[in-house]
């Protein structure tokens, strides 16, 4: 499965714990992140990610772009309520027109990650 990881500023610290305690589940699959997300799980996971522009520099754009071209199965977009933008909302938005699953939490990524190795997330296989 494609998976694409972003996380708003305080976040990012929380998707590299997350990715370090998944890393056996990730690994399977293929992942996709916003520059700077991106090259911090690689540094503390050594996971393989595909790496976007950085989230402001266009990253964001390039998620919508795969999630309109329903090329991604999973989404995990940790996101700070504070500081959230109009760039967070449209890919909400988009995983909703486009029927992709969608974490903005940490309870949530979780229940994604682990309903995903079980099989309940194979329905994707089917919907692309």
């Amino acid at each position: 499965m494609n998976i694409a990881l972003a996380a708003i500023n305080n976040k990012k610290r929380l998707m590299q714990n997350f990715c370090i305690a998944y890393r056996q589940i990730l690994s399977k699959h293929t992942l996709y992140a916003t520059g700077t997300t991106g090259r911090l799980i690689e540094e503390v996971t050594n996971l393989h990610v595909h790496k976007y522009l950085a989230g402001p520099l266009g990253g964001i754009q390039q998620m919508g772009a795969q999630i309109s071209g329903n090329e991604l199965d999973m989404v995990i977009f940790l996101n700070e309520p504070s500081e959230t933008g109009e760039a967070f909302h449209q890919i909400v938005n988009l995983c909703d027109t486009h029927n992709i699953p969608i974490a903005t939490n940490l309870a949530t990524a979780e229940m994604l990650v682990l309903g995903m190795e079980s099989g309940n997330l194979d329905w994707r296989n089917l919907y692309k």
